[in-house]
């Protein structure tokens, strides 16, 4: 066995060591998401919602804010913010799915380099 095939052996299991974590990390983001998600129920938004808006009528600025008339600015503000949340949780559902068609366009490159060689080999 030559250098350059031990060489490519370890690069290979190299290779499928992180392919390996790559996974284990989405699989575990997936599960931090879905946790996040099942832990914002109904009740504590709306707890969460009463919270923010004592604090935000107790702010001098938002105060100074409604007298001048930038009331619609700061609502136009706060629904943009949800709104990009909405769109970085399609934006992160399209990086997952890149990433699955990534890796089987990986697999499918070595099954064929694999056959190639074989074909190599029996010629």
């Amino acid at each position: 066995m030559s250098r350059f095939d031990r060489l490519q052996r370890r690069v290979d299991k190299r290779e499928r060591l992180l392919e390996g974590r790559y996974e284990q990390v989405q699989e575990r983001k997936q599960v931090l998401v879905k946790s996040w998600r099942e832990a914002w129920t109904p009740g504590r938004i709306v707890v969460a919602g009463l919270a923010a808006g004592f604090f935000m009528g107790r702010a001098e600025p938002v105060k100074i804010a409604v007298k001048s008339g930038n009331l619609m600015q700061i609502i136009s503000l706060v629904s943009g913010l949800f709104a990009g949340a909405g769109a970085q949780e399609a934006a992160d559902q399209a990086g997952q799915a890149a990433g699955q068609a990534g890796h089987a366009a990986r697999a499918a490159d070595q099954a064929a380099g694999s056959a190639r060689a074989a074909e190599r080999s029996a010629a």
